[in-house]
């Protein structure tokens, strides 16, 4: 059962896609205070775990931090930091009483889950306008799925972006692409996608391909696309003033971006310099803007990634003249009346500055609303206007696309990437634990950036984050310009990367199966062990083991020079490894705690008691892969029902899309 309840007058989100009337009264659970903004406080039982908030540090069970929903350009995920790049507003407490809560408030939104006071979670914001729904049911399990369901189905993608992708900022020109393609192809590691990051923009644009480094680039598309290989470009938030470049004087002619509270284009620096923010909560900006991925689909693209949208600002034209001010009296301070920690402070605050985000606003239905109050936004209805324009531009497909930032909602229109990670053992944990609270708020197709964005990743690390990746839907290795080359043909043993990728296009007809199965239903692709053991106390605490679909369970090894690790079996399992020699070895473990050792270049999966999955021959592309003569390995005597449709099309309730194998 769903409820709402409403405070002042919020913001329409469009989070949701079913209408629930207010229901009158006081909330069921918590007391809620407005004296000071808008507090809402309830007392946790000692084993209450508190599921949720999405894309947010630490676990999986959010108890004893703090954590703010304030989509924040942030590459350093540390576990201090409280913010980062979604806002996913939704939390589910469950123990002795079991709720959910789903806050629909665009702005600042800080959730105390036994920081301050360990028995307390304290939710407060600013101002008290927003929504509160308030789900009960039998279970967390049972709640999400309730939730799934009022804020619609989540985003498909095409069956081609289950394959393998190679990403690096610094791919510059034609050659680099090729040598890319090259490797792996001539290495036999599947591949289906290379992305295309800044620079293939002239001067950073939008909309804009360079002439120099890529002439005729619709025929260097059909290049890569002959060799089974789609580019996927960057769209980033910013729109580059320039006189004379066209989407820049059609956004200032027809008022299409954000403005100063004076009424003038707002100016903020990212990668091209100066630029403008088009209005993405206007409805005709975000049909104008949305409009502009034509000009990439018609050279043959078939997605791409939205990026910088929180939106990120290296600094605002305000914020730079303050900047040099206090710098001009600094070099002139001959008395030390300036510290030197405040210039330095100075500089360092002045990208994403908070006092930015309150210096321009949009135009909602006539009304101007002052970025800061609707901030959490942005990146979502950046995606929507792609979303949108795709249903437009070519209706019957589908196409590829994911954004950085997001808020409830935007997972009707695209996935996530988890952002700007390092090559550190501790992302890789990072990343699991955030796999099912994503999915609890929608959002299905989302993965890592595949051996660490930042820093110089090694073989080991790489290798055992690829392991991982082979079961997250967006499987990406992604790396920033002045790291180490991390493509995996750059390392020694070039056999083991074709090992663990293989085995990702092995399962891609059971993955894909059991993504598709998720979003038709409502369901999870991922979920904690608690929610398909909720009666086994162990499982319930367990963080670094995914259930995956409904027949498999991931324990992944992310200790650098481990040889394996422990898993805990709620139940009895199969022990899969899949093998450097192209076989699979199967090893029945009895309930309880287990050391199993995983090789490298071993991928190992857990398949549950009384049932089996579907695997194919290894591929080097989706679209060869062969799902007319699958093997099944798991447990005789049991069944799979498989879910494959064409993968570009939207035809997705077809019977003939469901086939039953019988092992």
């Amino acid at each position: 059962m769903i409820r709402k309840y409403r405070y002042g007058t919020p913001f329409n989100t469009e989070a949701l896609t079913e209408k629930i009337e207010t229901t009158e009264g006081v909330l069921p659970y918590g007391e809620v205070s407005q004296e000071e903004g808008f507090v809402f406080t309830y007392i946790m039982d000692e084993d209450d775990i508190v599921y949720g908030l999405g894309e947010a540090n630490r676990g999986i069970n959010k108890r004893g931090y703090c954590y703010i929903s304030n989509c924040t350009d942030d590459p350093v995920h540390t576990e201090d930091k409280r913010s980062l790049y979604g806002a996913h507003n939704f939390i589910i407490v469950s123990g002795k009483t079991t709720f959910g809560l789903f806050f629909d408030y665009p702005s600042k939104l800080t959730f105390d889950i036994g920081y301050d006071r360990e028995d307390t979670l304290r939710v407060s914001c600013e101002n008290a306008d927003l929504d509160i729904y308030v789900l009960e049911g039998e279970n967390a399990y049972d709640i999400v799925k309730q939730f799934r369901h009022v804020i619609g189905r989540s985003y498909i993608p095409p069956r081609f972006a289950f394959g393998f992708g190679q990403s690096r900022w610094g791919y510059t020109t034609k050659e680099d692409f090729r040598t890319v393609a090259k490797g792996y192809r001539e290495n036999h590691i599947p591949i289906d996608m290379i992305y295309m990051d800044i620079d293939y923009m002239q001067s950073f644009k939008d909309f804009t391909v360079n002439e120099e480094n890529f002439p005729d680039f619709p025929e260097f598309v059909q290049e890569m696309d002959d060799q089974d290989i789609r580019l996927i470009p960057i769209i980033d938030a910013g729109v580059k003033v320039e006189p004379g470049y066209e989407i820049y004087e059609e956004g200032v002619k027809n008022n299409y971006f954000c403005k100063r509270e004076d009424g003038s284009d707002f100016v903020a620096a990212v990668w091209p310099g100066d630029t403008h923010f088009p209005d993405m909560l206007n409805p005709e900006a975000r049909k104008w803007f949305g409009d502009k991925y034509r000009f990439l689909i018609e050279q043959g693209i078939e997605g791409f990634w939205n990026d910088m949208n929180e939106p990120a600002i290296f600094y605002s034209s305000e914020g730079l003249a303050e900047a040099k001010e206090l710098a001009g009296a600094f070099a002139k301070d001959t008395e030390g009346k300036i510290h030197p920690w405040e210039m330095q402070d100075k500089m360092l605050s002045i990208a994403n500055n908070p006092e930015d985000y309150k210096r321009f606003y949009h135009n909602v239905d006539g009304k101007k609303i002052r970025h800061d109050k609707v901030h959490n936004l942005f990146g979502y209805n950046m995606t929507r206007a792609a979303g949108e324009a795709f249903e437009r531009i070519d209706p019957e497909k589908r196409f590829l696309m994911f954004s950085r930032s997001s808020y409830i909602g935007m997972h009707r229109y695209g996935g996530i990437w988890t952002g700007d990670n390092k090559s550190w053992w501790s992302h890789i944990l990072l990343n699991l634990k955030m796999l099912p609270s994503l999915n609890m708020c929608g959002f299905l197709y989302t993965g890592a950036d595949l051996g660490g964005f930042g820093s110089d990743t090694t073989r080991e690390l790489l290798l055992r984050f690829l392991a991982l990746g082979v079961f997250t839907p967006l499987m990406r290795n992604h790396s920033a310009t002045g790291t180490r080359e991390q493509e995996c043909y750059q390392f020694e043993k070039i056999e083991d990367f074709r090992t663990v990728i293989n085995t990702r296009y092995r399962l891609v007809p059971y993955l894909y199966s059991e993504y598709m199965k998720a979003v038709l239903n409502d369901d999870m692709y991922f979920k904690p062990l608690g929610f398909v053991y909720p009666d086994d106390k162990r499982a319930i605490r367990i963080e670094d083991q995914l259930m995956l679909g409904n027949e498999i369970m991931i324990a992944p090894v992310y200790e650098q020079n481990a040889r394996g690790r422990y898993v805990y079996l709620p139940e009895e399992m199969k022990f899969i490894k899949f093998l450097p020699d192209g076989s699979i070895s199967e090893e029945v473990l009895a309930k309880g705690i287990h050391y199993v050792d995983v090789a490298l270049n071993e991928v190992p999966l857990f398949i549950r008691s009384g049932k089996c999955i579907p695997v194919a021959e290894a591929a080097e592309c989706v679209k060869d892969i062969d799902t007319e003569h699958l093997q099944l390995i798991g447990y005789k005597n049991s069944s799979y029902t498989m879910y494959e449709d064409d993968g570009i099309h939207k035809d997705y309730d077809k019977e003939e899309n469901y086939r039953v194998f019988t092992n």
